[in-house]
């Protein structure tokens, strides 16, 4: 049930925002194990003179670049699988959007189970909820 914020360089572009969306989902899905079904992505656009990286803008630079901002519940990846999902979306946004420049993040947020949650109930709710109906 991760929510993933994606801001990239560029012109607001729907067929790019679809592919954008269906490669973060798939990348999540598959190195960080979330359910794709309940994964939200919102893309956002930056124009490149307005987005800087050593102090010069990217349009100066004829580079592109993004920022994807994920929440995930803590505890819930190990180290190895988080560092193949930073490569992996390095990777993704190289062929997505071309001369990707490299002060491009990524930053996975592991947040508590408490403080965590959608439709009103919380990460930690649904693990007891679901606890309980094991037994």
């Amino acid at each position: 049930m991760p929510i993933i914020n994606i801001s990239v360089t560029g012109k607001p572009d729907a067929k790019l925002s679809a592919a954008i969306a269906k490669e973060a989902t798939e990348i999540t899905a598959s190195l960080l194990r979330k359910d794709p079904t309940i994964t939200a992505v919102a893309v956002n656009y930056v124009e490149p003179q307005h987005w800087f990286a050593g102090g010069k803008s990217l349009a100066e630079q004829g580079a592109n670049t993004f920022w994807l901002d994920i929440k995930v519940v803590d505890g819930t990846n190990t180290k190895l699988e988080l560092e193949a999902y930073l490569k992996a979306v390095f990777e993704a946004f190289g062929r997505l959007l071309g001369g990707v420049h490299e002060e491009s993040y990524a930053f996975v947020h592991e947040v508590p189970a408490a403080a965590y949650g959608y439709g009103g109930k919380s990460q930690e709710f649904r693990f007891i909820r679901g606890r309980l109906k094991a037994v």
